[in-house]
């Protein structure tokens, strides 16, 4: 273990500092802005604001990072996303935010890309995917003590100079490091016809996971803001979520090797439409709500997983590197309207619709899976298991071994 991590150490360190800052602002920004009196449509279009800036930057960031390389281009990106937090905290004009959040969707995106080429570089071939492992390992871990910050106390603008000291922090040791800069590649993608004509259920799954996790992450520290809780109760709430995801994962995925991965999908997403519908039955008991997103977060985030490792089921291997862009354009797609989608029903329909837009999409990814179980039998292409995984650049994939296209013979 140590001899993996220690060429990657001060991308791991940069990582986790980056990760504690971003995931400190995806909670914040809809929180700040419920407490300005945004309504909800306007919280969700912000974070759709995000990912349609996500998409963007897949395309106009790799132009700079071949042109500056990895470390320049690092530093760079996180010096603009540092300032545009900033700028948060200098007005309360939901259109400026607007523009904000696009313009930090486009820098994050680069510093993703960045950090994971990289990692994918450095990695030995043969450990690529324990890497991978730690790399998702440190994100979630990130991503969840990332809430506990929300406790710190003082100024509604000091919650944005903490998520900029860390931003800025993360470049320290990216910096510094002795590790030699890789060559960055250009990403190709697979024609979104042919991607739903081979795995038809990938397709659909992303598109559907985005609408539901995209909102997840705009919204639900607005709901549980709505319910009453303090900005540390809200911390713990959606920490509860993340660490749901990290630990039912993996016995999520270990299960769904077992089976046909659609099934497997049906079944997971039918269980989450589940548990989202009893959130609008069950007593606000402050221990039962963070059971219960434990549960359905779980759910929820193994379903992108559970695609991907679709994906490298049916896929030959000199497609998967270009398809996972593809399902990752897909994804997008799905998180830019969700938020967006979700806010309206809220402001129409009261903050319970939210868990309702959570059933909905679950229901209707459910239905589709055993569809095409049921009436499309196959046989899988490759002999591939399941990785614990969140949405991520194609960078990353690339340290699957199961994405690693075959050598030629000499």
């Amino acid at each position: 273990m140590l001899r993996n991590l220690r060429p990657i150490t001060s991308l791991l360190v940069g990582t986790a500092l980056l990760l504690l800052g971003v995931g400190l602002l995806t909670t914040l920004i809809p929180l700040r802005g419920h407490a300005l009196g945004y309504s909800a449509t306007m919280l969700g279009a912000l974070t759709s604001a995000y990912y349609v800036g996500y998409f963007v930057g897949t395309f106009v960031l790799p132009p700079l990072i071949q042109r500056i390389g990895h470390i320049r281009s690092f530093a760079f990106c996180a010096a603009c996303v540092a300032c545009l937090v900033l700028l948060h905290a200098l007005s309360s004009n939901p259109w400026l935010w607007l523009v904000l959040r696009l313009l930090a969707g486009v820098s994050l995106v680069g510093l993703y890309a960045i950090i994971e080429s990289w990692l994918n570089a450095q990695a030995d071939p043969t450990r690529r995917s324990t890497v991978f492992a730690i790399y998702m390992m440190v994100n979630l871990g990130s991503l969840a003590a990332a809430q506990q910050l929300l406790r710190i106390q003082g100024e509604p603008f000091v919650l944005f100079i903490v998520v900029a000291l860390l931003v800025c922090a993360a470049t320290l040791p990216v910096v510094a490091t002795r590790q030699v800069q890789p060559t960055p590649q250009p990403a190709q993608r697979l024609e979104l016809r042919r991607l739903f004509a081979l795995a038809p259920s990938a397709g659909i799954g992303a598109l559907l996971s985005g609408l539901g996790l995209g909102a997840f992450w705009g919204l639900l520290p607005v709901y549980a803001r709505g319910l009453g809780f303090d900005l540390a109760a809200v911390g713990t709430y959606m920490s509860a979520a993340i660490l749901g995801g990290a630990a039912l994962q993996w016995p999520v995925g270990r299960w769904s090797d077992r089976y046909d991965r659609r099934i497997a999908l049906a079944q997971v997403c039918a269980l989450a439409s589940v548990l989202a519908l009893l959130q609008l039955v069950m007593p606000r008991w402050h221990g039962a709500m963070i059971a219960l997103i434990f549960l359905y977060g779980g759910l929820a985030f193994s379903v992108y997983p559970i695609v991907v490792a679709h994906l490298v089921d049916h896929l030959p291997a000199e497609d998967l590197l270009a398809a996972s862009s593809s399902v990752l354009l897909i994804y997008g797609i799905g998180s830019a309207i969700g938020p967006i989608a979700a806010g309206t029903l809220m402001s129409t329909l009261g903050p319970d619709s939210l868990f309702g837009w959570f059933a909905l999409t679950q229901a209707l990814l459910a239905v589709y899976a055993a569809y095409r179980y049921w009436h499309f039998d196959r046989e899988q292409s490759t002999e591939a298991n399941f990785r614990m995984m969140l949405r991520t650049t194609p960078a990353a994939f690339e340290m699957l071994s199961e994405a690693e296209a075959p050598t030629e013979a000499p």
